[in-house]
């Protein structure tokens, strides 16, 4: 799933060790842009990703994927939103052709309008 916004509020880092090792958590609070006269905001999670995170901007455009999850803790339903790539809202929409594909032929081929391809075959199937 992903959204387009602009970047509200960047929240401080938290960060703490596991069983897994070293970690790092920091949400970001993004302004959605929607059809409603209503602005909605989104937190958003990047886990172990503090160098996206320094490239965020407050006020700067975005594409966000994210992933959204809910799980059950004592009874109670937490749900996260985290981010798994983002990217700025000018470069989303104008993405370049990858450099080893070739560009599509403007004209017809010449081995389309040779004579041979103009007879009729004789097939009978």
């Amino acid at each position: 799933m992903e959204f387009e916004g602009t970047v509200f509020r960047i929240m401080p880092a938290t960060s703490g060790t596991s069983a897994r090792g070293e970690w790092q958590r920091q949400e970001v609070i993004f302004d959605m842009q929607t059809q409603s006269q209503y602005p909605r905001k989104i937190c958003v999670t990047f886990f172990n990703k503090p160098d996206e995170v320094a490239r965020l901007r407050e006020g700067a455009a975005y594409t966000v994927s994210i992933d959204i999850e809910s799980r059950e803790y004592n009874g109670r339903w937490y749900t996260d939103v985290r981010a798994w790539r983002i990217q700025p809202k000018e470069v989303a929409a104008a993405a370049p052709a990858p450099a080893d594909v070739p560009p599509m032929p403007t004209s017809e081929p010449a081995y389309a309008t040779t004579p041979a391809a103009q007879e009729v075959d004789d097939l009978p199937f």
